[in-house]
């Protein structure tokens, strides 16, 4: 997961951890643990998040799926 593209959209957006982690229905540290990567976000969770920001499911993929191998 890129966590900065996704720090990014919800800036853009103009929105906060709390209203990210209200709608998903989990706590801010919750949120903060999946945006750092030490846990996942979920399927249900992903979407929810495209929702919320508007954004396309390509940008979805590009800020949650696309990770580089070495």
């Amino acid at each position: 997961m890129d966590s900065q593209a996704l720090k990014v959209e919800l800036l853009t957006k103009r929105k906060k951890a709390g209203d990210i982690s209200d709608a998903l229905g989990i706590s801010k540290s919750a949120f903060y643990r999946k945006l750092k990567g030490e846990t996942a976000f979920t399927q249900v969770e992903i979407v929810k998040i495209r929702e919320i920001l508007g954004i396309t499911n390509e940008r979805m993929i590009e800020i949650f799926f696309n990770e580089e191998v070495s």
